[in-house]
């Protein structure tokens, strides 16, 4: 394979990036900060989850991907050759070295710790000694494998509170399961019942085939799945649509139930607080990283 490596402004950044894709059939593009580790380098994110404030740096360094020599070229002298291209430059043309990508990605994930005893692990690793209960779970399309905070902290507290609640979670509510990472914790700790839902259908099928492959019973749909109430609701999505699904989810929760909420910044907790005042009080509950669990108990 060839690597086909661009310097672009800002302005020339997603219509190139389009055009890579599109038209001249890269098989990869990428964008990167061509200021990086300079003081010039400038930070460039939104909300995790959202798409970002503006397609490129100031100065961008685009590398698309092509499966030979010649289509790389090829891309390269007809982007050139458009005359809303004045100031995109060729910086290099240059061969891949052949790689074992699975083993490269495989070699990214290793088991993650949530307590002493609660562990994920991928199918390629064994499980620690001190492990008890183990989620089987290996890098897919749909979110939560255990190594984002968020993610963690869910299955803390779940691993923390079962032995108090477990035995009253005669049904679970994970509302935006991706993976069904947070289902299938409930599960292994107690649960008797769990309904995991998401918007997306690739979520659904991810989440039910891992609930299989943890020997673990999941009932795994679209949100009209979800129907009254559980004594606990878990939700792992983002700030903005955890605040809009506030009356919808604070209504899921029993008296005496819990909810409890992730996908949230650190500064976001008045935000979400006042969402849900109407309905629950919410609380922090746990921080990692700049990211904070929240939670209320139903009266």
């Amino acid at each position: 394979m060839f690597e086909l490596v661009l310097s672009a402004p800002e302005t020339l950044v997603e219509p190139v990036s389009e055009a890579l894709m599109n038209e001249l059939e890269a098989l990869s593009v990428s964008v990167e900060d061509a200021d990086a580790d300079t003081d010039a380098e400038k930070a460039l994110f939104g909300e995790p989850g959202m798409p970002a404030a503006r397609p490129g740096w100031n100065h961008s360094t685009l590398k698309a991907l092509f499966q030979t020599e010649e289509e790389a070229s090829q891309a390269a002298t007809l982007l050139l050759a458009q005359e809303w291209a004045t100031e995109l430059q060729v910086q290099a043309l240059q061969p891949v070295a052949e790689q074992d990508w699975v083993r490269l990605t495989q070699s990214q994930f290793s088991p993650v710790e949530i307590t002493e005893h609660f562990w994920i692990v991928p199918s390629w690793h064994e499980p620690p000694a001190q492990a008890r209960e183990v989620i089987r779970l290996d890098p897919g399309l749909a979110f939560g494998t255990g190594t984002h905070p968020t993610t963690r902290m869910c299955l803390r507290w779940i691993a923390q509170q079962a032995p108090a609640l477990a035995a009253g979670w005669d049904r679970v509510l994970d509302y935006g399961c991706g993976s069904g990472i947070l289902a299938i914790g409930a599960a292994l700790h107690g649960a008797q019942s769990v309904d995991a839902v998401d918007i997306d259908p690739a979520a659904v099928e991810s989440t039910l085939a891992n609930a299989q492959a943890n020997g673990v019973t999941v009932q795994a749909g679209l949100p009209e799945l979800a129907q009254g109430e559980y004594p606990l609701v878990l939700a792992n999505i983002l700030a903005t649509p955890l605040k809009l699904l506030a009356p919808l989810l604070s209504g899921h929760v029993r008296a005496g139930g819990h909810l409890v909420l992730a996908g949230i910044l650190e500064r976001q907790a008045e935000e979400l607080q006042a969402a849900y005042a109407p309905w629950l009080p919410l609380q922090v509950l746990d921080q990692e990283d700049g990211w904070i669990l929240m939670g209320a108990a139903r009266a």
